[in-house]
């Protein structure tokens, strides 16, 4: 018996494994006998290194990403601005930045990632003179982390506080309550500013003890209750990701599905509360007037930038274990689409609550409806210590907001993680530990906010960790693909991964429309900046500085390791300005002379 082996069946451009065709030649009786057998070798790249991990399930990921993007604010942001911004007539805006931006930056970072196989720095091989964004969103995303984590403890700490017969917010005869506490049934004392609820009182004195601090220059030691929920909040991020997204996307079936079981049984008790109808109708009142203010449409592009995600390297992160294969475009769209709906159904919950609390105490909703950490640790467990049974609902409640902030978070580490092993070939073999390391660090970085005074570390950290740094990032990653790496060569490699070229639509959005929309948001922000405060506190001078400081230390990644990366390279600036721009698998086309962005035809294609 012998054997030959056929040459390799592979295209001449092909990379990776091949397989090798075998065939057996056998002689029997002078009568010679063939079989051919296909033979795949083992599944390892060129470089030697180990395949990349991928989802164990396509649902994996749909979960993950919904996951993140359903968030803390599609609860306590959306709602307020659609009541207070014309009611349904807001939809207007929020829909049309939805479709002209959203769904197109969505797109656009789920595609990257997917193609590239790399977190938010390794993508930019595409265009290397742009891989300073992608530091700039790791460190958006790890600067997030430092405070986000501290909501979530503050969910674990209600939850905890709500397994008692009678929740610790009902009355004013507690230890921590001040003589300014007052219960609503004292309508006299609504419009009195030196008055407070027990809600109130026991959020800020009793978890934050805020009373024991007079400024953010007086901090106080970290408070011994909120730092234990603090560490169990990181040992369950940690055990979420130490493996990887073998181990998060199984998680994320709890914590990405939960937050609908809690919102479906929450509606279906709110709606039955006397006043919820009521509630419900001021969220939905249409007053098209509102739309004649620019406040309201800038309002609306605000809340789409920061609603889907965009921006912090995490559906790049994600993406990148996604199959070559995969669908990206329809993941986008059901996954952007899922997170507007999941806002406007939870406004529904919300608003038939407010509604009760309006109708019960007799006043008018604007006195109960407000947005941000209020909503969800003042009012809403003021509504829910009202009803039978309260402190089954209040565990309820609480347990949602443990899952919306737990995924949440987690998309913001695993961005970090990805993106930095990823860079970092050597820390693959370590993820485990380097998972510790950073969650460990984010752990002893978040003790600020958990002392006397750290809900005034947490405020300077909300304003400036994320606001215009992460319009700059997406404006500079819109700005590299579609112009500098090419919309017609991004289009190229999205028909490479699922058959077809994105329409004429996403490309003239990815070029002209998004950037535009971004430049516009970032020159706004500047524009409309208001320092930040709590309450009647006012940051001192040292304190904003510190806050830019912050900003700045992200934004300036671009333009450092743009000049890093021209001064390291050999050459004449123009040779050095060619391989900056040019993807490194092409580099070898500079050699020749060869650089597209060098012609007039890269820059007007589409």
């Amino acid at each position: 018996m012998s054997s030959l082996a056929a040459p390799e069946k592979s295209s001449p451009n092909s990379m990776g494994p091949k397989e090798v065709e075998l065939i057996l030649v056998k002689e029997q009786n002078g009568v010679q006998f063939t079989s051919t057998t296909l033979v795949a070798p083992a599944q390892t790249n060129p470089t030697g290194e180990e395949e990349r991990e991928t989802w164990g399930k396509k649902i994996d990921f749909l979960l993950s990403v919904i996951g993140f993007a359903v968030d803390l604010a599609n609860v306590w942001r959306f709602p307020y601005l659609c009541y207070k911004n014309g009611g349904g007539a807001f939809l207007v805006p929020y829909l049309f930045f939805m479709v002209i931006a959203g769904m197109p930056l969505f797109y656009m970072e789920l595609a990257l990632g997917q193609y590239n196989r790399e977190g938010a720095a390794g993508v930019w091989k595409i265009c290397p003179i742009f891989k300073g964004v992608g530091f700039t969103v790791i460190l958006i995303s790890l600067y997030v982390g430092f405070y986000y984590n501290v909501i979530i403890s503050w969910a674990l700490f209600y939850l905890f506080s709500s397994f008692t017969r009678e929740l610790p917010w009902v009355h004013c005869n507690n230890s921590w309550n001040s003589p300014n506490c007052s219960d609503w049934a004292d309508n006299s004392s609504i419009g009195d500013i030196y008055k407070a609820t027990p809600a109130q009182e026991y959020f800020e004195r009793a978890v934050l003890h805020i009373q024991d601090s007079n400024g953010i220059d007086d901090l106080g030691r970290p408070r011994w209750q909120l730092t234990s929920c603090l560490a169990v909040v990181i040992i369950l991020l940690y055990f979420s990701l130490w493996k990887g997204v073998k181990t998060s996307g199984k998680v994320v079936w709890i914590t990405a599905t939960m937050p609908y079981v809690v919102l479906t049984v929450l509606l279906l008790r709110g709606v039955t509360l006397p006043g919820a109808i009521d509630g419900i109708k001021a969220y939905l009142s249409v007053d098209f007037l509102r739309l004649c203010d620019a406040k309201v449409w800038i309002e609306a592009a605000t809340q789409i930038c920061f609603s889907l995600g965009v921006g912090f390297g995490v559906l790049i992160a994600f993406s990148s274990y996604n199959k070559f294969s995969n669908n990206c475009y329809r993941d986008a769209i059901i996954t952007s689409s899922i997170n507007s709906l999941t806002s406007f159904f939870s406004g529904f919950v919300v608003f038939s609550f407010l509604g009760y609390m309006s109708h019960k105490h007799n006043v008018d909703l604007d006195k109960v409806a407000r947005d941000g950490a209020g909503l969800v640790f003042v009012i809403y467990p003021e509504a829910i210590a009202t009803l039978p049974g309260s402190s089954v609902w209040a565990v309820i409640f609480f347990i949602m907001l443990l899952t919306l902030g737990l995924d949440s978070a987690m998309g913001g580490m695993e961005s970090v993680i990805t993106g930095l092993i990823d860079e970092f070939k050597f820390l693959h073999k370590h993820r485990e530990l380097f998972t510790l390391f950073i969650v460990v660090s984010t752990f002893l970085m978040s003790l600020f906010c958990v002392t006397n005074g750290g809900m005034y570390v947490f405020t300077l950290l909300d304003h400036f960790a994320a606001g215009t740094s992460i319009l700059f990032g997406v404006l500079i990653e819109a700005i590299g693909i579609a112009w500098f790496y090419g919309v017609d060569r991004f289009s190229d490699d999205i028909k490479e991964m699922i058959g077809h070229r994105p329409g004429r639509y996403w490309r003239l959005c990815w070029k002209f429309v998004s950037p535009c929309f971004l430049l516009f948001m970032v020159v706004v922000s500047f524009a409309t900046f208001n320092p930040p405060n709590y309450g009647s506190y006012m940051f001192p001078q040292w304190a904003n500085l510190l806050g830019w400081c912050l900003a700045m230390s992200s934004m300036t990644m671009v333009p450092l390791y743009a000049i890093y990366k021209l001064c390291t390279l050999p050459g004449r600036f123009c040779d050095r300005l060619a391989y900056a721009i040019t993807p490194e698998t092409e580099h070898h086309l500079v050699d020749n002379g060869e650089v597209r962005q060098f012609t007039l035809h890269h820059w007007l294609v589409v």
